[in-house]
């Protein structure tokens, strides 16, 4: 009875998992795809792309969906300029952060806020490919045919009051994201989809200068 009880237990654990993330299974060898994908984001020396973002909301029933162009380049360089529905640009440069919203600009550190630190160095890890060596998260892996996922739950104190969980999706093919998915406690959701991406693009160091 015990033998059955713990069998039909694994089953419905089995059915949880494939139910949480349909069409993705839990990868059995996580540290092997740790390696794999370490190694295989070390010869990615720049991205280029277009990006949508959408933005749900708890309190509406509307998505809130943005577009723009995306620029990363290491060593921690990340160049977010939107273009729809309202110009907007974030530029992230070793560790100084400049915002241009409209005519409004602002510069600051990342270190002055603990959090903003944290977030900041989520994007730059997401992109750059160094997500699962932050110990700010305990990281699981799910793969489908042709996309791995990788599902952040927050352990830093501050970060689990911000966020349930974020889902990074990576590309079988290049190990690049995808798609970046935030899930806030508040129940608002936010969703980054990459795409028209060009790897090791030759990107000026210009355009992540700070004013």
């Amino acid at each position: 009875m015990l033998k059955y009880y713990f069998g039909m237990l694994g089953i419905m654990l089995a059915l949880t998992v494939k139910a949480q993330y349909p069409g993705f299974a839990l990868l059995q060898n996580q540290e092997t795809f740790k390696q794999t994908f370490n190694s295989a984001t070390k010869n990615v020396s720049g991205i280029k792309s277009d990006f949508i973002q959408e933005k749900t909301l708890s309190m509406l029933s509307d998505k809130i969906t943005s577009r723009g162009n995306f620029w990363f380049k290491r060593e921690n360089k990340v160049r977010m300029e939107y273009t729809h529905p309202f110009p907007y640009l974030l530029i992230l440069n070793g560790g100084k952060i400049y915002i241009r919203d409209g005519q409004k600009e602002n510069k600051l550190s990342a270190s002055s806020s603990k959090i903003f630190e944290q977030v900041n160095r989520i994007l730059l890890d997401c992109v750059g490919g160094t997500i699962l060596k932050n110990p700010d998260f305990q990281a699981r892996v799910f793969e489908s045919p042709g996309s791995y996922l990788i599902e952040l739950k927050p352990v830093a104190k501050n970060l689990k009051e911000l966020y349930q969980k974020i889902n990074i999706f990576i590309d079988r093919k290049d190990f690049t994201a995808e798609s970046i998915d935030m899930f806030e406690l508040s129940g608002d959701h936010s969703s980054i989809r990459f795409f028209n991406k060009v790897l090791n693009a030759n990107i000026p160091d210009t355009l992540f200068a700070i004013p």
